[in-house]
This record gives structure tokens, C-alpha cells and sequence, in this order.
């Protein structure tokens, strides 16, 4: 199993502080029923469970600091939001991350050495995440990091592990702007120029749509990516913006923008925001009478989207990295394992992402034979065809990982599969001077 680190930090269920301890109230019980004299003998079981609990932290710390010492691990950092308003992103890759970690570790590891994880929580705040990122790499001397869902977040982050040059793999961050901050900045997804790009096309040639609106979280760069996409490839292909319309995350009445955008009689709503919002613009929009398809993307998947929508989300559809009820053997298993694993829970995209980076990072180590920055960098930079849950992974030349999209049509808590999409070839990268990958250079 991969270890799981928890941060120094308050301890909720620790019993002997709530007094909760079965041996310390038996002791209690004890000293009513037959006398003070009692008292001592309670104290003494007591003292040895917790001279027991001290030998045993102090066997893990010192197993600890000798996996440390002898190299006998690979220690590798995540940061994501597992708590605050997007917390289901969070988890979700989590998830991903310690299935992957333990079919690593049960397969032999890498390079002979057992994955160690390390698990920061962002709670969604950039702030945090450029500050957990620190911690990652100077407290915890992690070798690469996994993180994060957003890519306000990992903007936020990722100059830390520029400088320190620590590779960061993006699981899900789609803004082009990510991988730009260095040479030590990847990701497993694709960009939003391609994800608003596959959705536009969708939007004209399949739904044959000519008059689209948007309706945009501005404050997020996610969400102003995709929407700069999208607009560009529907004008492209001879179709119309006829609204767009602003909210910032959280908001809880929509219906002044709704208004404005069914006056203007579009054929599409494009929606790239995350879940909880787009949950409550789709019940609005229908209370409205906006009976138009809403678009969306990958922010939207995630399993309290039904929760908060329910059928106001019916015939929306979405761009996303993979199906889970794709018929290919690698995702029937990683699926089936997954809902084993999880009480039952089918893998969002989040989860299949955060899996395939680790893996892809695992395959970069075992090729480069080393866990050291330049060498992983490089490993990394020269991932070519690699074989994920979502999709066949190759870097370009930003580090981004160039691979398909998947249309879903959403249908009473379905995802239906309606079609791929697929990216341009990638180019081999031309040797430099000193023998290295051009893509090593900047």
C-alpha cells in the first residue's frame, strides 16, 4: 500500500485527549466501585497504553526517517482541493492518486523503490496551494509533485516548482498559461484551446447551432480560457455570439444574465464553469423557459452535479477526457477496480486524470532510471504515445499532453457517449545542439 502522510495538525479523534479511552473509563468505573485506593491501579493501565502508543509512533517515525536514509522510497507530493466549494475535484484525483500508488507498489515500485505520497489539502484557494507547494518540496523533499484540479490553483503553484526545479504534472488544469511558467511544468490533460475548440465544432456541425450566448465565471481563468476558445473557433466556423454574460463562483441568483441571453434567442448556451454553479444556472434557465441545450465542460462532471441540477440538466452536453462506459479492456478495468476500491463510485474524470499522471510520471522515472529534476524534466518532456485511461498521451512542445475528447450527452444521471474527437498530430521534437530534446528548451 502507498503511504499515506497526514500534516502536523490537530488530531480529532484522539481519544485519550476527549477521555474516550475503553481503558481509562474501565479505570474510572473502578474507582467508584471499590475505593480510592483503586486509583492507582487505573493510573498504571493507563500509563502503559500510553507508553505503548509513544514505543509505536516512535517505530514509525524511525521506519520513516530509514526509508528516507537508504532511499528505499520515491516520495511524491499532491496538492488539491479536498475541502472547500469544488472539494469533489479533490477527492476525486485522490482517489486516482492511491490506486495508481498501490498498483505501482504492488507491481515492484520504481526503479525497485516504493512510492510514499504525500497529501496536502488547497481547500481550492491559489494562496494555499502555492504556499502547500513550498511545504511539498523544502519540509517534505518530495521528488515531483501531482497538482491541481484548478488552474488558478496550479498557476499559483507552479512557480514554486519552476524555481526548485521540482516537476509538477497538472492533472486537470486546462489553462494554456500553466505549463508557459516553465520547463518543469506539465500536465495530463488537455489545454482549453482544444476543449473549446472540440466543443464549438460540436455545437455547429452536429447540433448545427448558429447563434450561441455564454455565460462565464470571469474570475476564473478556467472558465474565461474556454470561453475565449469556444468564441473563436463558433465565429470561425460562420456562427454568431449573440450574449455574453458574467457571474463570479458562488453567486445564488442568475436570472437577471438568464434573461438577457433568452432575449436574445440563441440556439446554444455555453456554460464553462464548475458544477455547483452550473447546477443552479440549468435549474434557472428552465424555470425561465430557456429550454435551448446548455454546453459545458469538464467542470462540470462531477457526481453532485445530478444532486444540485436534477433534470433541468437533461439534453445538456459536456466535452470531457474520457467515457467511463467506453467497451476498451483498460477502462472496463480501471473502472471496475476503481468501484471495488471506492464503495461502488463510478471514476469521474478527475480520478481517470489524476491515475494517469502518476502512472505517466511513474513510466518517466523508470525510463530516466533516476528521480533527479533535470533527467525526470527530461523523461517527462519526451513521453511519446503513452497508453492512459484517457487516451493515448503524448507531450508537445509546452509540455501539454496532446490527446482526444469526448463529447457526453447528460439524460437522467447519464453520461451517454455521443463522440471523440480527436487532436492534431504531434511533432517529433528536433535534437538541440547538445544532444538533448528541443523540448527541453525554453
Amino acid at each position: 500500500m502507498s503511504k499515506l502522510r497526514i500534516p502536523p495538525g490537530p488530531r480529532p479523534h484522539d481519544t485519550f485527549r476527549r477521555g474516550k479511552d475503553p481503558a481509562s473509563l474501565q479505570a474510572g468505573r473502578l474507582r467508584s466501585q471499590r475505593g480510592e485506593h483503586r486509583k492507582s491501579r487505573g493510573h498504571s493501565w493507563l500509563a502503559l497504553l500510553l507508553s505503548f502508543s509513544l514505543i509505536s509512533i516512535s517505530l514509525s517515525c524511525s521506519r520513516q526517517q530509514q526509508d528516507a536514509a537508504d532511499g528505499s522510497t520515491v516520495k511524491i507530493g499532491f496538492f488539491g482541493d479536498l475541502s472547500g466549494p469544488t472539494f469533489n475535484y479533490g477527492e476525486s484525483a485522490r482517489n486516482g492518486v492511491l490506486m495508481a500508488a498501490d498498483e505501482i507498489n504492488q507491481s515492484g515500485g520504481i526503479n525497485g523503490k516504493q512510492i510514499d505520497v504525500v497529501f496536502e489539502d488547497d481547500k481550492g484557494s491559489p494562496e494555499s496551494a502555492a504556499q502547500l507547494t513550498g511545504r511539498l518540496i523544502d519540509n517534505y523533499k518530495v521528488v515531483a509533485i501531482i497538482g491541481a484540479g484548478a488552474s488558478g490553483n496550479s498557476l499559483a503553484a507552479a512557480p514554486k516548482a519552476q524555481s526548485a526545479k521540482v516537476p509538477l504534472i497538472a492533472p486537470s488544469s486546462t489553462n494554456p498559461a500553466v505549463t508557459q511558467v516553465g520547463d518543469y511544468i506539465f500536465r495530463a490533460c488537455y489545454i482549453d484551446a482544444f476543449q473549446g475548440e472540440v466543443m464549438a465544432k460540436f455545437a455547429a456541425n452536429t447540433l448545427k447551432a448558429r447563434r450561441a450566448a455564454i455565460m462565464l465565471d470571469f474570475n476564473s481563468p478556467y472558465s474565461r480560457g474556454l470561453t475565449d476558445f469556444f468564441e473563436y473557433s463558433f465565429v470561425k466556423l460562420d456562427g454568431h455570439l449573440v450574449a455574453k454574460q458574467s457571474y463570479k463562483q458562488g453567486d445564488a441568483d442568475y436570472r437577471g444574465q438568464l434573461s438577457a441571453i433568452k432575449a436574445a434567442n440563441p440556439d446554444v448556451v455555453y456554460i464553462p464553469g464548475y458544477y455547483g454553479d452550473v447546477a443552479l444556472i440549468a435549474k434557472q434557465a428552465r424555470q425561465l423557459g430557456l429550454t435551448v441545450p446548455l454546453l459545458g465542460a469538464d467542470g462540470w462532471d462531477a457526481p453532485e452535479l445530478w444532486e444540485l441540477g436534477g433534470d433541468a440538466l437533461n439534453n445538456s452536453y459536456i466535452s470531457n477526457h474520457y467515457s467511463a462506459d467506453d467497451p476498451a479492456e483498460n477502462i472496463k478495468t480501471f473502472v471496475q477496480n476503481y468501484r471495488q476500491r471506492y464503495r461502488n463510485l463510478t471514476p469521474d474524470a478527475h480520478a481517470a486524470l489524476a491515475y494517469d499522471a502518476l502512472r505517466f510520471l511513474a513510466e518517466a522515472m523508470q525510463r530516466a532510471g533516476t528521480s533527479e529534476g533535470p533527467k525526470l524534466r527530461d523523461a517527462l518532456a519526451e513521453t511519446k504515445n503513452f497508453s492512459g485511461i484517457t487516451g493515448i498521451i503524448s507531450m508537445d512542445r509546452e509540455r501539454n499532453a496532446v490527446k482526444s475528447a469526448v463529447i457526453l450527452k447528460l439524460l437522467d444521471t447519464r453520461y451517454i457517449y455521443q463522440e471523440t474527437i480527436q487532436p492534431e498530430p504531434v511533432a517529433t521534437p528536433a535534437p538541440s545542439q547538445d544532444g538533448t530534446s528541443s523540448q527541453t528548451q525554453r
